[in-house]
């Protein structure tokens, strides 16, 4: 109930002037929805499509677009469909083409030992990471709208991936497989890896057929950081067995991190000294390379290629020492030159990897657009999102029938593509060229590459998503729900796994935008003195504020979640609530109420209305008028008026009690109170 007392009364003509008309001059006549359309009418519709039913009515657009469609119309869609030949045309070559061939090189010289290593933690054989490392980049040169995005192998899809291979096609039992039955297994376990890249990408392209490209922001971005960092210590564990040496089973589903870790604990005296010392030099090598690289990405001219001078030191000192037949340690062996023969992947199994595809479909599309968005903000073009289903679609779809399995943009590749001069979406054509001399020509001289050291560039490649964690501290000083919501994922990913974990984020993370809307106050407004501007009546003591007249905002969407409160909420303030429950006031402590004869309920912040919320709207209007109240809508977007006049509203109120705005409404409502009780206004003192 909106009654003051603590306040002086005035009833000069001049303050109940500055009341009506702050700024001390009357410039319209309040404005009702119906005037304003009457004045400056409404949207153009044709009269003929007005007459037919909706169905109808949305048959016959289409019919008129797919009639309309020219020649210009299809040059349009080609355009947006085929990004290059935007860009292209206008590309400098002078000034970009030197930075993009560096930076396409240094990206291609990394995707080569990373890839490799990828194709491990996805349990297929090393050759498979290459061929990752070039289909997906070439679509997505072809495809893509993010200029500078680096594609292809990414650490926590390869993990995600991994784990679903090793659970359809796992290791036999017994182990120890001859080069046949081991030939056998890798070769079943490449074409789950290809099913699931072709059902991720062929999810993808059914969201960008739906034009789903919205979906990215469900997946906000303290779920993505958690679920990348929770990710790499998943990461970190799994390469542990390759590090020492240990010939262990791969543990998948729920807690495998912590089974992992007590089979490692258990297995530790059987390690292999030979490739811990393997490991440890790596390691050494890779991290200070690392950090080097971030500490002088502004000097140097381009990043020092750590992994692959680690790939070339580990193979030379394998062969000259012969590590592979003296110490058992494990080496790549032959990469196949070439390409594989393009082969469609067993659709029978795609109803068995369905439920692994939607999730590596959802992270695929998750960190692609964020990381495009990052830097689309930073260097000032657009990402469209869905044009980011198209691509990421094709680029999984079509590299299945390659045998590669699902790829993604990376972070730390496209972290080095910048810092090395990319420009443009060409820097993936060098990258490609590299890839492909590996492919074709200098795949011999990675035989004698230790596995040791490709689990070392895993664990080294996890750098930038552990040190995510050091963004904790801000994140709780900003917003304590989202470092609620970044704890939750990251814990539930850890201990759990990380599929599971996603999910559990994102429900979490909507649990909480819900729950906000629970926790949101409806505001009594006052006006500031000499202003046309009305402010909550908490945030200052100056406000005024008329006897007899309520002005409410509810700045939150009315759905059946919060029909509930609302009806209490403005109970509270109307005096509708039966009972002896005196409720509290935005005014001094010692206020007594006054009976509300106008209540004015600012719509602006409700943005949408459903069923429940409009029946509830529909029953305060006759609850008011039974209770001689007299309710105006002020400031209701054309959805929700829409909505509400579907439910039945106009049959409780007339057309003249909508308004445009809450200055609208509020002036009608001094002029009704002005023949319906004294000229009086009050002033908080």
């Amino acid at each position: 109930m909106s009654g003051l007392s603590g306040a002086r009364t005035c009833s000069s003509a001049g303050e109940v002037s500055d009341l009506k008309s702050p700024l001390g001059a009357k410039l319209r006549e309040p404005l009702t929805e119906a005037r304003f359309q009457q004045i400056f009418g409404g949207a153009e519709q044709e009269p003929d499509l007005l007459a037919e039913p909706r169905w109808s009515r949305r048959c016959t657009l289409w019919r008129r677009r797919a009639r309309a469609c020219s020649a210009p119309e299809a040059w349009r869609l080609l355009l947006a469909r085929l990004p290059p030949l935007r860009w292209l045309p206008h590309y400098r070559w002078r000034a970009w083409l030197l930075g993009d061939a560096v930076a396409g090189v240094t990206v291609g010289v990394v995707h080569v030992p990373q890839g490799m290593a990828f194709a491990l933690l996805t349990s297929v054989p090393p050759v498979f990471g290459l061929y990752t490392s070039f289909f997906p980049v070439l679509l997505y040169t072809l495809l893509g709208t993010g200029r500078h995005l680096s594609t292809g192998t990414f650490a926590v899809l390869s993990l995600m991936t991994g784990s679903a291979v090793e659970r359809l096609v796992p290791e036999p039992l017994g182990g120890n497989l001859s080069g046949i039955e081991m030939e056998q297994l890798d070769a079943q376990r490449v074409g789950a890896a290809a099913a699931l890249a072709f059902g991720s990408g062929a999810l993808m392209l059914g969201m960008f057929a739906l034009q789903l490209g919205v979906l990215s922001t469900f997946l906000s971005e303290p779920v993505v950081k958690a679920l990348t960092s929770g990710a790499a210590l998943h990461v970190l564990v799994s390469q542990l067995p390759s590090l020492l040496g240990l010939p262990l089973p791969r543990q998948i589903g729920c807690f495998a991190l912590f089974k992992t870790l007590a089979a490692v604990l258990t297995a530790l005296p059987r390690s292999s000294p030979a490739e811990l010392t393997i490991s440890a030099l790596s390691l050494a090598l890779l991290v200070p390379v690392k950090e080097l690289n971030v500490r002088f990405r502004d000097k140097l001219p381009t990043p020092i290629p750590g992994e692959i001078v680690m790939v070339l030191l580990a193979s030379v000192l394998c062969f000259t020492s012969s590590l592979d037949t003296r110490y058992n340690v494990q080496i790549v062996g032959l990469l196949p030159g070439g390409f594989p023969q393009p082969l469609l992947p067993n659709l029978a199994e795609l109803p068995r990897i369905l439920a692994d595809s939607l999730p590596i479909a959802l992270v695929t599309f998750a960190v692609s657009v964020s990381l495009a968005s990052i830097y689309a903000d930073k260097y000032n073009y657009t990402v469209d999102s869905n044009q980011e289903l198209l691509a990421h679609g094709v680029s999984n779809l079509i590299s299945s029938l390659f045998s590669c399995f699902p790829n993604s943009a990376t972070l730390a590749t496209t972290s080095l593509l910048v810092d090395a001069g990319g420009n443009t979406q060409l820097a993936g054509l060098f990258s490609c060229i590299v890839v492909l001399s590996v492919l074709l020509w200098l795949g011999p001289f990675f035989y004698y590459l230790p596995k040791a050291v490709l689990a070392c560039i895993n664990i080294s490649s996890m750098r930038q998503m552990f040190f995510q964690m050091q963004e904790l501290p801000q994140l709780w000083r900003i917003s304590r729900v989202d470092f609620a919501v970044w704890m939750v994922t990251w814990v539930a990913v850890v201990t759990l796994s990380v599929d599971l974990g996603l999910a559990i984020g994102v429900v979490f993370s909507m649990m909480t935008v819900v729950c906000r809307t629970q926790r949101v106050r409806c505001l009594a407004l006052g006006l500031a003195e000499g202003t046309e501007l009305y402010r909550p009546l908490r945030d200052s003591h100056k406000l005024l504020q008329v006897p007899g007249l309520c002005i409410l905002s509810y700045p939150t969407p009315l759905y059946f979640g919060t029909r509930g409160q609302f009806r209490r909420i403005l109970e509270w303030h109307l005096g509708l609530r039966g009972g002896k429950e005196t409720p509290k006031t935005d005014g001094p402590p010692n206020a007594v109420a006054e009976p509300v004869r106008v209540v004015v309920l600012d719509c602006s912040g409700v943005t949408f209305v459903d069923a429940a919320g409009a029946r509830e709207v529909v029953q305060l209007a006759s609850r008011c008028r039974d209770a001689g109240i007299h309710l105006l809508l002020a400031q209701c977007n054309a959805s929700v008026l829409g909505t509400l006049t579907q439910a039945g509203l106009l049959d409780r109120v007339t057309p003249e009690q909508l308004f445009v705005s809450v200055q609208d409404a509020a002036a009608h409502a001094l002029e009704r109170l002005e023949l319906t009780g004294p000229k009086t206004c009050t002033v908080w003192v």
